[in-house]
């Protein structure tokens, strides 16, 4: 059976550099595995973009 790790990355939209903040800091989670699933943005003070991911992880004492 499949089982998951979930994370959160919370990214204000501050400067006009934080596009390419958010594109490097999810390229990293990337190459760890890491998968976006959802991403949710608001405009109410400068809150910006939460970023919600998932991997796959080793279930431990599986049989297959």
């Amino acid at each position: 059976m499949k089982t998951f790790e979930y994370d959160i990355l919370s990214f204000p939209m501050t400067r006009k550099a934080s596009l390419a903040d958010m594109q490097a800091s999810l390229n990293a989670k990337g190459a760890k595995g890491w998968e976006v699933v959802s991403i949710s943005s608001s405009e109410f003070a400068n809150v910006g973009h939460t970023v919600f991911l998932k991997r796959e992880t080793t279930a431990t004492g599986s049989t297959a």
